[in-house]
């Protein structure tokens, strides 16, 4: 309900293109300035350089409040630059190393919104309500390009990046200032300027939006349960069809694949006609969770907390694993990886956290858990020296 809320929430309307900057947005600290110091992250304990004694997680390397406010999707936390970001306002740019605040946007990101990364540059929708879709250098924030789709638009929302554009969803405005139909536009990354624009089908919608781009294809999904590509060229339809449960529209691609959880089965689909490549069930009345692609490996969970290791071209599973079930935990719904651990965020409180898995065979090594019974979703995000822990506005450090 979280997600689908944040989802949900107006922007503005888009207006003329254009490519500026203003520097006056960013609030720089200074980096002589003292830091608050690293405090305990609660029930968390163990060795100080990660690798965790008897089961016990790592104490955290520093934790910090943060300004934070999510709906648990997976990129609303993010690691570019040297610094830590976490969607919220003011957007806090936190040094990787210390926790030591090194810019902030006063107005912060738009609920619901992304922070997407691509080609070095942070890109966000205004938080002005302008119409504009900015990008940042993450390590300074200063602005380095702005755009802007035209009138007649509203609620722009950028949705996914590769090295020459910047993808973009909002609503066509009707007379009456209402809105039917939605149009999905690239902006080239360099100029800003409008690479081609193409309205959606009626009853399609603008929340909910989880999109990827790989070559000459751009996969998204929404909430109404429809899976689509298209041309990043052109931004003609390559293909489109309906699913039947896609666990809020997460999915996962790899190189010429898109591998989407259906309730029992998990199946790809190739990206360039659609035609299912492999699939995979579940056990009885076990549904599939949040699936993720990390270092060509696709890991993914199922409600009756059976992980498995899976090769995203063939469908062949690596390994499955029990461990979860037998330690009680809950099912993780985010994967980040560092060295052979696989770092897995769960939703809720108290059977979760950060699972710290073995990557070679899903057992459980540690599990570190806040103890604050915040209801938000954990998130996490590494930069291979570190491991990010967001939970609520609590923000951790966890050492590799």
């Amino acid at each position: 309900m979280l997600r689908l809320a944040g989802g949900g929430l107006a922007l503005a309307a888009l207006t003329a293109g254009t490519v500026g900057c203003d520097e006056e947005a960013v609030d720089v600290e200074d980096p002589a300035a003292g830091a608050d110091k690293p405090k305990d992250g609660g029930k968390a304990s163990g060795d100080a350089d990660g690798a965790g004694t008897d089961g016990t997680a790592p104490k955290p390397l520093w934790t910090k409040s943060t300004s934070a406010e999510t709906y648990g999707d997976n990129d609303e936390l993010v690691v570019a630059g040297g610094v830590v970001l976490a969607s919220g306002s003011p957007l806090a740019a936190l040094d990787t190393a210390t926790g030591r605040q090194k810019w902030s946007l006063p107005g912060g990101t738009v609920p619901g919104a992304p922070l997407l990364l691509g080609k070095g540059t942070l890109y966000l929708a205004s938080n002005k309500y302008d119409g504009t879709v900015t990008g940042y250098d993450p390590a300074s924030g200063k602005e380095t390009w702005r755009s802007r789709l035209g009138e007649g638009y509203r609620q722009p929302r950028p949705i996914a990046v590769d090295d020459g554009q910047v993808y973009v969803i909002a609503e066509i405005l009707e007379d009456d200032g209402s809105s039917k139909t939605n149009v999905i536009a690239a902006l080239d990354s360099t100029t800003g300027r409008l690479a081609w624009k193409e309205q959606r089908d009626l009853g399609t919608m603008q929340n909910g939006i989880h999109a990827a781009v790989r070559g000459r294809h751009l996969v998204y999904t929404d909430f109404k349960k429809n899976l689509t590509v298209r041309d990043t060229a052109t931004g003609s339809q390559v293909w489109t069809q309906k699913t039947t449960k896609t666990n809020y529209g997460f999915f996962a691609v790899h190189q010429d694949v898109v591998i989407v959880p259906q309730g029992q089965k998990l199946q790809a689909f190739d990206l360039s006609d659609g035609k299912e490549r492999w699939s995979l069930e579940a056990a009885d009345f076990a549904l599939f969770k949040e699936p993720a692609v990390v270092e060509d490996v696709l890991y993914i969970a199922d409600s009756a907390r059976t992980m498995r290791a899976i090769d995203p071209q063939t469908g062949k599973q690596l390994w499955t694993s029990e461990a979860l079930a037998s330690a009680g935990l809950q099912v993780p719904r985010q994967y980040v990886k560092a060295g052979n651990t696989l770092y897995g965020a769960t939703d809720l409180d108290k059977q979760g956290g950060i699972i710290a898995m073995d990557a070679r065979t899903g057992d459980v090594r540690w599990t570190f858990n806040d103890g604050t019974g915040d209801h938000h979703a954990w998130l996490v995000a590494t930069d291979g020296k570190r491991v990010f822990a967001l939970h609520g506005t609590e923000l951790h450090a966890l050492p590799v």
